[in-house]
């Protein structure tokens, strides 16, 4: 991973810098509006129990004055109500305010995603039917056979993924309701084949220990999130290496383990690689360090985590894990 950008650099905690001094200064200008509130209310209990004739009576100091204890106890009520009602308008305006660009922000990101993945539907629609038509022009005999499965299989992969992300932005970000579930040793090991391709070309090797399981989340966040690791791990994989991914089921989930044998993490804590463009100290690495926070997001919609479970010298190991389903779940 690069050098982790400096926080001043980035747009976003400017943002949000603007909007704490926002709303720091709103709920300071309400607090003395309350408080100023407060003590006219008292003065004005004072004052009507004064007879007005003697209030600014030149020379006259009024030492003492006559309130019964009921009325004391009325005027905390209302005084103290009033101050309530005051504080929650003005608390209210103030996060109203400075939550508006938070609000504009999340429907633009929504709009980006939806238009973005609106305008790949129809160009990977083609691109099937095109590879569908060159399917079936072969001889079955034609080694490219397999080859022409393979992307026609890859293709279905990444138009499942687009479908995906065009229904959660479509829903405001609600994940679709999964009534059944997905084979994730199916899945995991139809991502390693992919990935093959590409480890063999930095000479590094992937072997895969699974077991049976089934998770309640679609195929297509299974297999990304299993993508991720994947690339996080090829990352710092050093070449002549191996790749070492698991799947286990245990406690109600299924787990997803991927480990290598890079120079582990440094330069930030091993919590913070699935925020969003966070990178640490290898200049040699690069990445736009949103594959693991995409990575966290899709688990967690679905009910599981993700978590680095030991970085060092010797290597990395990180993990997901996903809700198993029941028997009458299961999805074929």
């Amino acid at each position: 991973m690069s050098a982790r950008a400096s926080p001043r650099s980035d747009p976003d905690a400017a943002a949000i810098r603007r909007a704490s001094r926002t709303v720091g200064l709103q709920l300071a200008l309400a607090s003395t509006i309350l408080v100023l509130l407060v003590v006219i209310a008292a003065f004005a209990f004072v004052f009507a129990h004064l007879e007005p004739s003697r209030v600014f009576e030149s020379g006259h100091h009024e030492s003492t004055i006559d309130v019964g204890g009921l009325d004391i106890l009325v005027a905390a009520i209302v005084i103290g109500a009033a101050a309530i009602v005051v504080a929650g308008v003005l608390s209210w305006f103030a996060t109203r305010r400075a939550m508006r660009p938070l609000g504009v922000a999340l429907q633009l990101q929504r709009s980006f995603v939806a238009n973005a993945s609106h305008e790949l539907r129809t160009p990977l629609a083609v691109l099937d039917a095109r590879l569908q038509l060159l399917q079936r022009g072969l001889p079955l005999d034609d080694p490219a056979v397999s080859t022409v499965a393979e992307l026609r299989r890859d293709a279905g992969t990444l138009t499942q993924i687009v479908n995906e992300l065009l229904l959660t932005a479509e829903e405001g970000g609600v994940p679709p309701t999964v009534e059944k579930a997905a084979d994730v040793e199916a899945v995991v090991r139809l991502a390693v084949d992919s990935f093959n391709i590409l480890a063999g070309q930095r000479g590094v090797t992937i072997e895969l220990d699974a077991v049976p399981a089934t998770a309640l989340a679609p195929a297509a966040s299974i297999h990304r999130s299993t993508v991720a690791l994947l690339e996080n791990a090829l990352r710092f994989a050093p070449p002549g290496s191996s790749i070492q991914v698991s799947l286990t089921a245990a406690h109600g989930f299924a787990e997803v383990r991927v480990t290598d044998h890079g120079p582990g993490i440094t330069g930030l804590a091993p919590a913070q690689v699935f925020e969003r463009f966070a990178r640490g100290d290898n200049q040699n690495v690069s990445g736009s360090g949103i594959g693991l926070a995409l990575l966290k997001d899709t688990v967690t919609r679905y009910g599981g985590s993700a978590a680095v479970e030991s970085t060092g010298p010797g290597g990395t190991t990180m993990m997901f894990r996903l809700p198993r389903a029941r028997r009458r779940q299961l999805e074929i």
